[in-house]
C-alpha cells in the first residue's frame, strides 16, 4: 500500500519539487547532486559555501505540520489518514513498543518520500522564492535527500541567511549541528588566494558521499576533484570485513563472485574520473580483507 502511495504522490509532487532536490526521486542519480555541484561552482561565481547537516532530520519532522502541507496538495482525506497512521507507527526495541510524537520512521517505504516533501516546504521553496529574491548577488541550493549545501557569490549574503535559516528550521522542529554546519570560502577565490606566498590550502566539504577539492586542471584551469569520504570508505570496508568473516566458509568461487558484485556496486556510485585513487584504494583493501579471513579457515577447508 505504501509503494502504492509513493506512487501516487509523485505523480502530484514532481511537478512542485525544484530541481534543486536530487534524492530518492523517479528518474533521478545519486551522480546528479555532485555533478550540480561542478556545474554550479565552476561556471557560477561562487566564493562562499554553506555546509549545512540536520540533527536527526527523519526523527524531528513534526507530524501535524507534514500533513497540513501534504494537505495543500492531496485533498482526499482517506489518503492522508492513512499516511497519518503509518508515520505514527512505533518501534520494537528490546521487545517494547516505542512510540514517539514525532518523525516519520526510517525504514518504511513511503518515509523517503515524505522527507522531501517537508524540506521542499520548509527549505526549497523558501529559499527560490524567499530568500533569493532578497540577495546582493547569485544564490544556489543543491539538496540531496536531509544533506545539502547553499552556494553564495557573496559571503555577507551568505551570514545572513545562516542567521535566518536556524529560526527558520526551528519553527519547523529541526535543528542544524552546531559542530557540522559552517560557512566556508571555496571556489575559484580561494584557490587563487591559496596559491599566493603564504597561503593556506583551501579548505574542503563533503557532499554527499564525496569530498569535493579545489583544483587546477591541466590546462591551468579552476576545477573541482572529488574523492570518496572517509567516513564512507571506513564504514564500506567494516562490512566488507563482516560479510568475508560471516562466509569465509562457503565456495571460493561463491566468495569471489559476491564480492565482485559489491565491487561493481562501489564503483558504480564512487566512479568518478577523479576519484581513482579512492577505487584503487577500496579495491585493494577488500582484497587484503577477504585473504585475511580465508585464511582464518578452519583446517578442514583449506585452500589447496
Amino acid at each position: 500500500m505504501q509503494k502504492a502511495a509513493v506512487e501516487l504522490l509523485n505523480a502530484i509532487y514532481e511537478q512542485d519539487f525544484l530541481e534543486c532536490s536530487h534524492g530518492f526521486r523517479p528518474g533521478r542519480s545519486p551522480q546528479d547532486a555532485p555533478d550540480e555541484v561542478g556545474r554550479i561552482i565552476c561556471r557560477r561565481p561562487i566564493s562562499t559555501i554553506l555546509e549545512a547537516d540536520i540533527t536527526g532530520y527523519f526523527d524531528a519532522i513534526v507530524r501535524d505540520l507534514l500533513i497540513e502541507m501534504i494537505g495543500k496538495r492531496v485533498s482526499d482525506r482517506s489518503i492522508l489518514r492513512l499516511i497519518g497512521k503509518w508515520i505514527n507507527v512505533g518501534v520494537i526495541d528490546d521487545g517494547r513498543l516505542l512510540v514517539s510524537e514525532t518523525g516519520t520512521g526510517q525504514g518504511q517505504v513511503i518515509s523517503p518520500l515524505l522527507a522531501n516533501i517537508y524540506l521542499h516546504y520548509v527549505l526549497d521553496e523558501w529559499f527560490e522564492m524567499v530568500v533569493k529574491p532578497r540577495l546582493k548577488g547569485e544564490a544556489y541550493e543543491i539538496r540531496y535527500a536531509d544533506d545539502f549545501i547553499l552556494c553564495f557569490q557573496y559571503r555577507e549574503d551568505a551570514e545572513k541567511v545562516m542567521e535566518v535559516l536556524t529560526k527558520r528550521f526551528a519553527k519547523y522542529g529541526l535543528q542544524l549541528h552546531p559542530d557540522k554546519t559552517r560557512l566556508m570560502e571555496f571556489g575559484r577565490q580561494a584557490l587563487t588566494k591559496s596559491e599566493e606566498p603564504g597561503g593556506q590550502k583551501p579548505v574542503t566539504f563533503d557532499f554527499p558521499g564525496f569530498t569535493h577539492i579545489c583544483k587546477r586542471s591541466r590546462q591551468g584551469k579552476f576545477t573541482i576533484h572529488v574523492r570518496t569520504m572517509r567516513k564512507r570508505l571506513k564504514r564500506s570496508l567494516k562490512k566488507m570485513t563482516a560479510w568475508c568473516q560471516e562466509h569465509r566458509h562457503d565456495l571460493v568461487e561463491e566468495q569471489q563472485e559476491a564480492l565482485n558484485r559489491k565491487l561493481r556496486g562501489q564503483y558504480q556510485y564512487y566512479g568518478r574520473s577523479t576519484n581513482y585513487r579512492g577505487l584503487w584504494q577500496f579495491f585493494r583493501s577488500v582484497g587484503r580483507i577477504w585473504k585475511k579471513w580465508l585464511n582464518r579457515q578452519t583446517r578442514g577447508n583449506t585452500l589447496n
